[in-house]
């Protein structure tokens, strides 16, 4: 009777809140949704927190819940660390996306995520290595898997390569992504040239094995 009461006066205090619009929301993302989009649907912290002891919500980390309904993902700790640094503003990138994209057969120690520069001073979260870039994603440069925004075959590709994956594992990518089809190697090879010598060469090495 104490727990009603105590939700009917938190209630009282807010707005009503929208369930139908937060789980449409949830809806592309895995049914995971953060304390911000919960608020813009009308729920306080105090009603989300009651949500998780009635067992509505499951609360994945901080800032961070899931609809019972649904169940965990297979890339929970992929979706969840996106969606912790900000999935408008971010997207999962190197040897992850390459992971997603499964091309070569590289396991990530941790979940790679690429932001532009200007939100070089985000705060360390565990398990993330978030790696700031110049280079403007473009419409062309990501891809949807899961409902989580990953960078193309390309662009997976040659930032892997300038972070320092090892060269067999780029050119296992190079080579698998060549043969599904997802890049041309004309092309890869220019947008490769704009990298650097070190990179020019990695993929020109990786093309120039595959023909052999």
């Amino acid at each position: 009777m104490r727990d009603i009461t105590k939700v009917t006066r938190i209630q009282r205090t807010e707005s009503a809140p929208d369930r139908s619009r937060l789980f449409e929301i949830a809806s592309e993302q895995g049914g995971y949704f953060t304390t911000g989009q919960a608020r813009t649907c009308g729920y306080s912290r105090a009603l989300l927190s009651h949500h998780v002891k009635s067992g509505m919500f499951i609360r994945v980390r901080r800032g961070l819940y899931r609809f019972r309904e649904y169940p965990s993902s297979s890339r929970e700790d992929v979706l969840t660390a996106w969606m912790a640094v900000g999935r408008d503003s971010s997207v999962v990138s190197h040897e992850s996306a390459l992971d997603i994209l499964g091309l070569s057969d590289i396991i990530p120690n941790v979940v790679h995520l690429t932001v532009p520069r200007s939100r070089r001073n985000l705060p360390s979260f565990p398990g993330i290595k978030v790696h700031t870039t110049i280079r403007p994603i473009r419409k062309g440069d990501t891809v949807i898997r899961d409902g989580i925004i990953v960078t193309s075959a390309m662009r997976s590709i040659l930032d892997a390569a300038e972070g320092g994956t090892a060269p067999e594992q780029i050119e296992m990518a190079v080579t698998q992504a060549i043969e599904r089809g997802l890049i041309i190697s004309q092309r890869l090879q220019e947008e490769a040239d704009k990298r650097g010598r070190r990179i020019s060469k990695l993929i020109a090495d990786s093309l120039h094995r595959m023909k052999q």
